[in-house]
């Protein structure tokens, strides 16, 4: 009976694994002090580098179609733009929570893309759900400091406004990329759809980045030891540290996991599971930030209507099924 039951707990391990994982990217965004695009243009590099170091990822792309590639890389650019405006929208915000919350609303912007991208029905339950999430991302957006009566606006003053409304793109474009590669995925190995996709992010950022920064480019992040301490964990100089964690272990090591889990577990059980994605970030937001300080009842209710949405949905779904 253990032989039978191992390989499955080992999977549930792997899968909470990565998505605590997942949910720890939003935490490395905020702690690290630099722009959101030189952050996803070092995620992606870095990330790019590793895949192309291991055997199995040139094994994985022999072979494929040059029109093959293309789409893949196509599709690598939406998921840069997705990270870009996931992180831009951290620091507009200077919030995990409020991000992670908006991010929730990709169920119902799937609703959408999906039966049009795959030439599918439109399901009437997942647009009520998508409705209800859009009913969370009002209480959360109306929830917000600068949305309360006597709030009063200071230079500096973070924008959870625009944090909302990058976190909602953000969310729509998380929905495309990952319905586009839903559609294509049986054109290659997952191994070489990751690989191809981030070496698009990271080519096409590399391009961009000359052309559009006035500070130096740096290809990684340096790192003075002696001012390593935990006054300054925010300020800069554990920038390398934090960047190689997000490409090592949140990129390369969370595809490894997830792809392990998925050969024991359903595709149900694992999509039920990445939905806690969105908790783990905003309880380690609390914990990490304190940011439980700064938000009211009202956005945690928000946030709640869009969990219940999606584990709704997600019930429902299996139950059809």
């Amino acid at each position: 009976m253990a032989s039978e039951t191992s390989p499955r707990t080992k999977a549930f391990i792997a899968l909470h694994s990565a998505v605590f994982l997942w949910g720890f990217t939003a935490i490395l965004g905020k702690l690290i002090s630099y722009g959101s695009i030189t952050l996803v243009w070092h995620r992606m590099m870095l990330t790019a580098i590793i895949y192309l170091l291991m055997p199995a990822v040139w094994k994985s792309l022999k072979g494929l179609s040059l029109k093959t590639a293309m789409t893949f890389w196509g599709i690598g650019l939406l998921v840069c733009a997705h990270w870009l405006t996931f992180y831009g929208s951290i620091k507009l915000g200077n919030s995990v929570s409020v991000t992670l919350a908006c991010l929730g609303s990709a169920s119902f912007f799937a609703s959408i893309i999906e039966p049009i991208v795959l030439k599918q029905p439109f399901s009437k339950r997942d647009i009520y759900m998508g409705l209800i999430v859009v009913l969370g991302i009002l209480f959360i957006y109306f929830s917000l400091p600068e949305n309360q009566p006597g709030h009063i606006a200071k230079v500096g003053d973070v924008s959870y406004g625009w944090a909302v409304i990058t976190g909602l793109l953000s969310a729509a474009l998380a929905a495309t990329f990952t319905t586009l590669n839903k559609a294509n995925i049986h054109r290659a190995k997952p191994l070489a759809i990751s690989t191809l996709e981030m070496m698009s992010g990271a080519l096409i950022l590399s391009l961009i980045i000359p052309l559009i920064s006035s500070d130096p480019i740096v290809f990684l992040p340096p790192i003075n030891p002696e001012i390593l301490t935990i006054n300054n964990i925010a300020n800069g100089p554990w920038d390398l540290i934090w960047i190689l964690l997000l490409a090592l272990l949140c990129t390369n090591l969370t595809f490894y996991l997830g792809t392990y889990a998925l050969n024991q577990l359903s595709a149900f059980t694992a999509n039920l599971t990445v939905n806690l994605e969105p908790i783990y970030g905003i309880v380690l937001g609390a914990l990490i930030f304190n940011e439980n300080e700064d938000l009211n009842i009202w956005f945690y209710c928000g946030a709640a209507i869009i969990l219940g949405a999606i584990f709704t949905q997600a019930y429902l779904s299996s139950k059809k099924n």
